[in-house]
């Protein structure tokens, strides 16, 4: 197998095959951000608008995941979405997106990136506590992940949790937010 990167918004191609893949992983984990192919294929236009990143690993013409990266502020970009294709999880495509686009990041004079990472489902300990003003920096120390939530993967690269949002998504269904400082 011989990856290579692709620029997706260089081909209708590869655009709607970055919704296929957003609407078919998302859908999977049971999560309905993108529920059909019209609102994945929104997404993915907008992450390819410029000034944006959007960057694709291919493996003989398949899409295996895709990644954005769009302004957040003037020095740090948010990393929004990361998608691998459900049968190609845990094959390092994902640290393979990850670094590629640290990479184009720090091309551009970016130092830091930034991510928010839902856990509605009830992944971390996070979603089974309220939390308050008194509990709520104990409780990022000392998270756990109960069910496969991203936060360790973005932890394995790089990312610290610098917050959450205890609510964003409904009761005990918080927005993890994370970031990485990725001056060479």
């Amino acid at each position: 197998m011989k990856y290579k990167y692709c620029d997706i918004g260089g081909s209708e191609y590869l655009r709607l095959k970055a919704a296929d893949v957003l609407v078919e992983t998302f859908t999977a984990l049971g999560n309905s951000h993108w529920p059909d192919h019209e609102s994945a294929l929104k997404e993915v236009e907008e992450c390819i608008a410029v000034p944006n990143i959007c960057i694709g690993l291919c493996d003989d013409g398949e899409l295996l995941g895709w990644v954005g990266l769009r302004p957040m502020y003037e020095k740090t970009w948010e990393l929004h979405p990361l998608v691998v294709s459900s049968h190609r999880q845990k094959s390092g495509i994902g640290r393979m997106l990850v670094a590629e686009v640290e990479k184009r990041a720090r091309e551009r004079g970016i130092i830091g990136i930034a991510l928010g990472t839902d856990d509605e489902h009830d992944q971390t300990s996070l979603a089974r506590v309220d939390i308050d003003s008194v509990n709520i920096f104990n409780e990022i120390t000392n998270i756990r992940n109960l069910n496969r939530h991203p936060f360790e993967f973005y932890k394995k690269c790089g990312y610290m949790i610098v917050g959450i949002i205890p609510n964003a998504n409904g009761q005990r269904k918080p927005d993890i937010w994370m970031w990485k400082d990725i001056r060479p």
